[in-house]
């Protein structure tokens, strides 16, 4: 199945398969999120990608993907989180240890290791992210995609347009279908229902190795 329209990415990064077939976690920062989820999943052996402020419950992370430039501002560059960093162009260069991917793309999956498709939410652009990073199985935790932030409000007082971002997750399913890659929804009262809305411990169960 085709993935999606390929955009040439020129002079990117390029995300390597760090993680081949492992299972990842997606963290957004929905009202959900919890430190003693993300703690499970990290006893568990699952590699994690924190979405925004999720980083403040799991600075111990393998990957912080953010997406907007202000957010990096506010946060001055998450200088204290050792992981890895991404966001998503346009992009300020400020932050000299955040590696930028190119915007390929509102709808699907992008394949080209060197960019992501928005969705118009940094959740769905951590998805393909961990496609990119090789995995097999993805959890997802934080994405109530209602309500507010675990933390409350943005600096800003801003707030995801939810109705927007739900439109645009069903054009993952097909293609990550193609791929094999199983995604479990483990966010408790999700407004997300692309995908199975499973209780954490019973993903973990399951997981891949």
């Amino acid at each position: 199945m085709r993935i999606g329209r390929r955009v040439r990415v020129a002079h990117a990064v390029q995300v390597a398969a760090a993680w081949p077939g492992s299972t990842v976690v997606c963290a957004g920062s929905g009202p959900s999120l919890a430190a003693a989820d993300l703690d499970a999943a990290r006893a568990a052996g699952c590699r994690v990608i924190v979405v925004n402020d999720a980083y403040r419950l799991a600075p111990w992370a393998d990957v912080l993907y953010a997406c907007d430039s202000k957010w990096w501002a506010w946060h001055k560059g998450a200088v204290g989180f050792a992981g890895r960093k991404f966001a998503l162009a346009p992009q300020t260069r400020r932050w000299p240890d955040v590696a930028v991917l190119a915007h390929t793309g509102r709808r699907g999956l992008e394949g080209d290791r060197g960019g992501l498709r928005s969705g118009y939410n940094s959740g769905y652009q951590a998805i393909n992210l961990a496609v990119h990073l090789g995995a097999a199985r993805i959890l997802l935790l934080g994405y109530d995609m209602q309500g507010d932030h675990f933390f409350g409000a943005h600096p800003d007082q801003s707030r995801p347009p939810f109705a927007v971002c739900l439109r645009e997750f069903p054009s993952l399913a097909a293609p990550l279908a193609a791929l094999g890659i199983d995604v479990v929804n483990c966010t408790p009262g999700s407004a997300l229902r692309v995908w199975p809305v499973v209780p954490l411990a019973v993903a973990l169960e399951g997981r891949a190795a």
